[in-house]
């Protein structure tokens, strides 16, 4: 025991010293250089380590229900293993977590918001254990959230260990973010894209190189793992040709409408589930639902990259009747065509159903599955209709990153993580021609991505408007000034001499027994009358108090945002401040709300 103290303090004294060398030797951006190295092998094994495992696992399940638990060519395995990966998760998160996980891209959303970029360690694990067991057993969901939120508390959680500035786990979590989407696509300019878009980092030189100092470091340890089998990949064989914008330009209406589509059924789908209080009850229902959609429709099971790679390279309609009972009308073009739309209407609903039940996972590869059908659908039903021939693994591409682009609300990531997937920019330009015409039909009905609008709507969201995200972040409780005497409102003007007395301010509360706000004493108002010792006792507070209305008032839990507006409809120098039962709690200062967001600004700077 004492030896085992004795290295225990020997530990503690050591990473002392090495702290203070750092200090005194190696500035913070050079340190966060090399920590975003770190960060980013971390991320990048993550990533390699979960997909592996999902692979390997989903395949067994399958190959074991292809052996066993044939019926009416359908396998019944796929019925009912949905279920046993939902309630098994849910037990995990249940009796051995004990808690909420806080997976997703959300929650890293709010960590940056309001939490200072800080993620607890637990989520390091927590969100991949998680995942893995939903999405091997068949949850129509996919794995680059869960993974991205992993990456983050890891950068998060290497930020904090090596005791960096806060600004600096912040940068260390996005390097975590883009690490991690980089590692399991491949890709390191999505990654960066991905943290820039999605999760509202700033551009600039400061964020920008260790950003892609990560991405590249998770590419290449995933590169050296995986080789070339990253999460999705395929090469462009057909041309880009001038007749196709017109096409492109359909293509980016119908992607417009599939992400609308997605982002509003898979909220109503997942508020059901939210209203349901017993876990047992979620776990039933979503199981249900999933083992009769995808023992109907195989390609929904799991995240569903094998049927989108088997439509590509050339498969025709088979990937869409494998295992499935509607086997036999595999030859008829148009129910091969129903299916499609079918898969593209039921996608959003599986995914939504194994969040809600219980399951863990993201929306990112549903999205990109759905934009992927949604490309498809629109070129085969061209070349069956007699319109002039399109390519439908183009398409098929191309929708992919419009949908990405509708649901995400990140153009530029969809855009060039296509482009690194396919290994080259030959579709750059329909690339660009359909993200663009899926993102402007789509921002008149949806302003925020599937992300952000929950946080959106509790005020939780930064932005990359500066003057938005500082009113934001800043914290209102901090700004309330308590330094002013209270007077009570049965009182005489003696009892405000006697405030005045104790007190350096010019400002005097009124409040009653249970300290609800009331009115205000203004000094100016009765400094005629504070020597006219004949008063004392005969004006009464009451009768001397300024009345104030609502927008004078501001509540505790009020935005600062709404808080400037009201600084600047009254035309006052103080607000006051009470809580939800109107009791009150002090003033907000016009000179200090603003002093403060200049230093906020000022120290949220990086260039």
């Amino acid at each position: 025991m004492r030896n085992h103290f004795l290295l225990e303090m020997t530990t503690v004294e050591t990473y002392k010293k090495l702290h203070i060398w750092r200090l005194q030797h190696v500035s913070e951006q050079s340190y966060l250089l090399f920590l975003s190295v770190v960060v980013g092998l971390l991320s990048g094994m993550a990533a390699v380590l979960l997909k592996t495992i999902v692979h390997w696992v989903g395949h067994y399940v399958m190959a074991f229900g292809d052996t066993h638990f044939m019926l009416g060519g359908g396998n019944t395995l796929i019925f009912i293993s949905p279920f046993i990966g939902v309630l098994v998760t849910v037990l995990f998160v249940k009796y051995i977590i004990k808690g909420n996980i806080g997976h997703g891209i959300p929650n890293v959303l709010l960590a940056i918001s309001r939490k200072r970029g800080q993620l607890p360690p637990r989520n390091m694990y927590t969100s991949m254990v998680a995942s893995t067991i939903t999405v091997a057993f068949g949850g129509s969901v996919g794995l680059e959230a869960p993974i991205a939120s992993t990456g983050s508390a890891i950068g998060s959680n290497v930020g904090r260990f090596f005791r960096v500035s806060a600004r600096g786990v912040k940068l260390l979590l996005g390097c975590g973010a883009a690490g991690a989407i980089a590692g399991i696509f491949g890709a390191p300019l999505a990654g960066v894209l991905f943290t820039v878009e999605v999760l509202m980092f700033d551009m600039t030189m400061t964020t920008a190189v260790p950003l892609l100092i990560s991405a590249l470091s998770a590419s290449t340890v995933a590169y050296y793992l995986m080789g070339a089998d990253v999460q999705f990949a395929f090469n462009v064989t057909e041309d880009f040709t001038l007749h196709q914008i017109p096409f492109l330009l359909v293509l980016g209406v119908f992607c417009a409408l599939s992400s609308v589509y997605f982002l509003r059924i898979t909220d109503k789908v997942e508020s059901w589930f939210a209203k349901r209080r017993n876990w047992v009850s979620k776990c039933v229902w979503g199981g249900l639902a999933l083992g009769v959609m995808i023992f109907l429709f195989p390609p929904l099971y799991g995240e569903g990259y094998w049927a989108i790679s088997e439509l590509l390279n050339g498969s025709n309609s088979d990937p869409l009747f494998a295992n499935s009972v509607f086997n036999t009308f595999r030859e008829n073009e148009w129910f091969a065509l129903g299916i499609l739309l079918v898969l593209i209407l039921l996608k959003p609903i599986a995914t939504a159903a194994t969040i809600g039940s219980g399951g863990v996972g993201g929306t990112f590869g549903p999205s990109l599955i759905v934009g992927g059908l949604s490309g498809y659908f629109i070129a085969a039903l061209c070349n069956h209709i007699g319109l002039p021939p399109q390519s439908t693994a183009n398409f098929a591409l191309v929708g992919m990153a419009a949908v990405m682009t509708g649901v995400m609300h990140a153009p530029f990531m969809g855009v060039f993580l296509i482009a690194e997937i396919t290994g080259g920019y030959a579709l750059m330009l329909p690339l660009l021609i359909t993200a663009t015409v899926t993102y402007i039909c789509v921002q008149p009905f949806e302003k925020h991505s599937i992300y952000a609008r929950k946080l959106a709507v509790k005020g939780d969201l930064m932005t990359h408007n500066k003057d938005a995200s500082a009113w934001q972040l800043m914290d209102l409780e901090k700004l309330i000034e308590n330094n002013f005497k209270t007077v009570p409102e049965n009182g005489t003007l003696r009892d405000i001499v006697e405030a005045i007395k104790q007190s350096k301010r010019n400002l005097f509360p009124v409040v009653n027994d249970e300290n609800k706000f009331l009115g205000l004493i203004v000094m100016d108002d009765i400094r005629n009358i504070i020597f006219d010792t004949d008063q004392y006792d005969t004006l009464t507070v009451k009768e001397l108090m300024m009345t104030f209305d609502d927008k004078d008032i501001v509540h505790v839990n009020e935005k600062l945002s709404d808080v400037v507006q009201k600084f600047q409809l009254s035309n006052r120098y103080n607000l006051i401040v009470v809580d939800e039962d109107g009791r009150y709690l002090g003033f907000l200062s016009r000179a200090n709300t603003f002093s403060a967001y200049r230093r906020f600004i000022s120290q949220s700077s990086e260039e």
